[in-house]
């Protein structure tokens, strides 16, 4: 891809079709995720993904699998783009003469993907946490008070601890319905554009390793589809190709998720520790639930990654966003 002229428009394209397609098959899975990373040894409240889904349908509708969803459709149209044309910038840049990327300059050009998304993605998993872990908290709070939060027919979902000015101080008392823009709007009003970049260090943390292993994975995986260097890999190729370069890269950088999801939770259940910074975090979970803690949530990590990346690189190679572009200056010139 190295030699060709890249076309940033049609990148975006790529990247927002595929990111909205994936998101919306996978973000049950996702939400699953952040309830089993962020409940703590001895207070759990789900199993496993499957109890998770279940629990949550039950007390919470199956809309209540889509709580956050709407932060992510909106902010993943920029972050797939940033990441995907990124990718190929520095590919493109990187390259000589059109000679293949050595494995440690597609690692480069992978660490600068990974760098240049967090400026959308760490508001979008800021916000979306917030919404995800919603019901886990109110399942706490009616716990703390004797109140089954698995009763028929209970709605908990559109309610959740009201935000305190002091964040990763506990749980308060007060429930309010709250949405995403809610949330930036308090986190700006109390500490400006730094409050919605809570947990910038954690997630360049996972989100850099991520793109160094996934990229490179994936473009060599997908070559060994290609009959020419010039040739394109075979639809279902492309697809396999980017699942399991996505799920390996997911799995391996799973501990980092962890610490993200517990540092950007502004909200704590009853007797839930807090922590300051990514070191205290890393030890506090050591020192409590031990290394096991780091791999919670990593199976559904693996199966939300998979096929998001999977049909990513479906979209990507296929080219539709070339198609788009082709199409409307047809158009116009019609």
């Amino acid at each position: 891809m190295a030699e060709k002229q890249i076309s940033m428009p049609a990148k975006f394209i790529n990247g927002g079709i595929a990111g909205i397609i994936g998101v919306t098959c996978v973000f049950p899975i996702d939400l699953t995720k952040t309830r089993l990373q962020n409940q703590r040894n001895g207070q759990q409240i789900y199993k496993n993904m499957w109890d998770c889904l279940r629990k949550t349908v039950r007390s919470e509708g199956y809309f209540g699998m889509y709580r956050g969803a709407a932060v992510n459709l909106t902010l993943v149209t920029p972050e797939k783009a940033i990441k995907l044309a990124a990718n190929d910038f520095f590919r493109h840049h990187l390259a000589k003469d059109g000679k293949s990327l050595t494995l440690f300059k597609e690692m480069l050009a992978g660490c600068g993907a990974g760098t240049c998304q967090v400026i959308v993605t760490t508001p979008m998993e800021m916000l979306k946490i917030q919404l995800q872990d919603a019901g886990r908290l109110a399942c706490h709070q009616k716990a703390a008070v004797g109140i089954p939060c698995l009763q028929p027919g209970s709605k908990h979902l559109n309610v959740v601890h009201a935000l305190s000015r002091a964040y990763n101080v506990g749980p308060t008392s007060v429930t309010q319905k709250i949405s995403a823009t809610q949330i930036a709007s308090q986190l700006l009003r109390s500490e400006g554009v730094r409050g919605l970049y809570k947990g910038l260090g954690a997630t360049l943390l996972r989100d850099v390793p991520f793109s160094i292993i996934y990229f490179p994975l994936f473009s060599n995986l997908n070559k060994l589809g290609k009959s020419s260097p010039d040739d394109r890999a075979p639809f279902l190729h492309s697809f396999v190709a980017g699942c399991i370069a996505g799920s390996t890269a997911a799995v391996s950088v799973n501990p980092c998720d962890v610490i993200k999801t517990r540092l950007q939770s502004l909200n704590k259940g009853a007797n839930e520790e807090t922590y300051n910074g990514i070191i205290d975090c890393v030890r506090k979970i050591w020192i409590k639930e031990g290394p096991s803690a780091f791999l919670k949530g990593s199976g559904c990590r693996a199966l939300v990654i998979a096929p998001l990346f999977g049909i990513v690189q479906v979209v990507y190679f296929l080219g539709v966003g070339e198609t788009v572009l082709e199409f409307a200056q047809f158009s116009l010139t019609a």
